[in-house]
């Protein structure tokens, strides 16, 4: 059990078996975290399905949305049925309307009143369709292993990088950490920013565009996936910072090297964006802005880099090769 508690040190040496045994270990407490995180996630599916829900537009907002507008409609339609209802039930009370008129008239009064009750009293809330039996589990399902997958992310990042972390040296150990604290974060700020900013107005416009053409009904499945791998994929293009600084630990670039080529990788950027999910003008422009801030910042961590090894090398030659005169 220490053993996936605690990272492996440097110098220890395991046999084939042994790593066998930690891998397994490993693993077993992944499973367990996914197994845990997956039950909370779809006792509490509910939250899930209303979080997901909440970036569909307003169905109201597409005058020729018939299908869609419908319940909305009735709804309306009641409020005016219940108020000819009482206009025909107080002119039946008016003095010297003659008795078998007043009849008449309260009674057209009762059916108008009866059929406004029959009619939908409330507005309905923004939700997908489901086509199929099986639809509605299956998609809970699935939405809730997604959320299960983020919300387990800190452990399996973990135990990924204990069972990697012997085979890195004290130097290497150093880098990385910060990376996989970083990692998780940027993440999830991927995922956050996607879902604030992006999804409500990629769906807003996909949903607007030539609405008056189309019934718009919203399929469960497809939105969810629309929603899960936009949020996935922004979340893994905020990694850049960290994939650029492993290019420079590998001697690729440096800080000189992304100014220089700014205009290029602004360009590359860009078209990383437009093949995402959602490759619509609205989409990839929220998906472009926050991946060229990152470079940006990029440019500076680099930057920094760069003259922190520069005063490393200075001091350390001069400790090897000490100015004339120095004692």
């Amino acid at each position: 059990m220490s053993r996936v508690l605690r990272p492996i040190g440097h110098d220890e040496r395991l046999s084939v078996v042994d790593h066998l045994d930690e891998l397994r270990s490993r693993l077993f407490v992944c499973l367990a975290a996914l197994v845990v995180a997956f039950g909370l996630c779809f006792w509490q599916n509910h939250l899930l399905l209303n979080a997901l829900n909440r970036p569909i537009a307003d169905v109201a907002a597409a005058p020729a949305n018939h299908l869609g507008g419908l319940t909305r409609d009735s709804v309306s339609a009641a409020h005016h049925i219940e108020n000819a209802a009482g206009l025909l039930s107080a002119a039946s009370r008016v003095p010297g309307v003659p008795a078998p008129f007043a009849a008449l008239v309260a009674a057209a009064g009762q059916q108008l009143d009866a059929g406004a009750r029959a009619l939908p009293q409330t507005q309905p809330s923004n939700v997908p369709i489901t086509i199929g039996v099986g639809e509605p589990f299956t998609t809970t399902v699935t939405v809730s292993f997604y959320a299960a997958v983020l919300l387990a992310l800190p452990v399996l990042l973990y135990e990924i990088y204990a069972f990697v972390v012997p085979a890195l040296s004290p130097d290497e150990r150093r880098v990385a950490r910060p990376a996989v604290l970083a990692a998780p974060a940027l993440f999830i700020s991927g995922v956050v920013f996607t879902y604030m900013v992006v999804l409500p107005a990629a769906v807003r416009f996909l949903q607007g565009y030539n609405s008056s053409e189309f019934n718009n009904l919203v399929q469960a499945r497809p939105l969810y996936s629309f929603e899960v791998m936009t949020m996935g994929a922004v979340g893994l293009a905020f990694q850049l910072p960290l994939a650029l600084l492993g290019l420079r630990a590998l001697g690729v670039i440096d800080g000189r090297t992304l100014t220089r080529h700014w205009r290029y990788a602004t360009v590359i950027i860009a078209v990383i964006a437009a093949a995402m999910p959602g490759a619509d003008p609205v989409t990839t422009g929220l998906e472009t802005l926050p991946l060229v801030i990152l470079f940006i910042a990029s440019i500076v961590l680099l930057k920094f880099a760069d003259r922190r090894d520069a005063r490393r090398a200075a001091a350390e030659l001069r400790l090897v090769d000490p100015p004339v005169g120095a004692d």
